[in-house]
């Protein structure tokens, strides 16, 4: 029964690779969770982007992800095309009416409960929004949709003065893509 106390070379070998692959671990997960959560990854609610009073005053124009359920009233909008210069007409309209909502509107949603309950959108040219499905009534999406882009686009400056408020509280997209949960 002799040499029962000795630890042979491969054993010790064996226990340095599981102390050493222990070690890497520890590192990539501290590594790992110093940064904040990608923007992509954890988009915020139209709850979050409303909580706390004007959204143009707590986000600026930094770049945002925002999640929330798209409508869309042309046809059946009330207001104007935003007046006669198209440099800005496309950020201080009133038609066509794009909203980011916190919940999924019932079909016969009105101007009003869009306006109160959720996040103007605009974007130069319409580029960023999805294709009408009908004419008239909202353009509902039965699925939530996540929009990038920013508040206080330097364009707001240009607004007429009793819409300049509107204008730089309204989200400017530049993209959109289907919330994957």
């Amino acid at each position: 029964m002799g040499g029962g106390g000795r630890v042979t070379r491969e054993v010790r070998l064996g226990v340095l690779a599981v102390v050493a692959l222990g070690a890497l671990v520890l590192f990539l997960l501290v590594v790992g969770s110093s940064g904040g959560t990608r923007p992509e990854v954890d988009p915020l609610t139209v709850d979050e982007v409303l909580a706390g009073g004007p959204p143009a005053d707590r986000w600026g124009s930094d770049e945002l992800h925002v999640t929330g359920w798209y409508a869309e009233l042309d046809a059946d909008c009330a207001g104007d095309s935003g007046g006669a210069d198209p440099s800005v007409a496309w950020l201080q309209r009133d038609c066509p009416l794009r909203i980011l909502l916190p919940e999924q509107p019932p079909e016969d949603v009105t101007q009003e409960e869009l306006l109160r309950d959720g996040v103007r959108l605009a974007a130069e040219q319409g580029r960023a929004f999805p294709s009408r499905a009908q004419p008239g009534g909202p353009n509902l999406r039965g699925q939530q949709l996540v929009f990038v882009g920013s508040f206080s686009d330097p364009t707001a400056a240009s607004c007429v003065p009793e819409r300049r408020r509107q204008c730089e509280n309204t989200f400017v997209a530049t993209d959109y893509e289907e919330y994957v949960r």
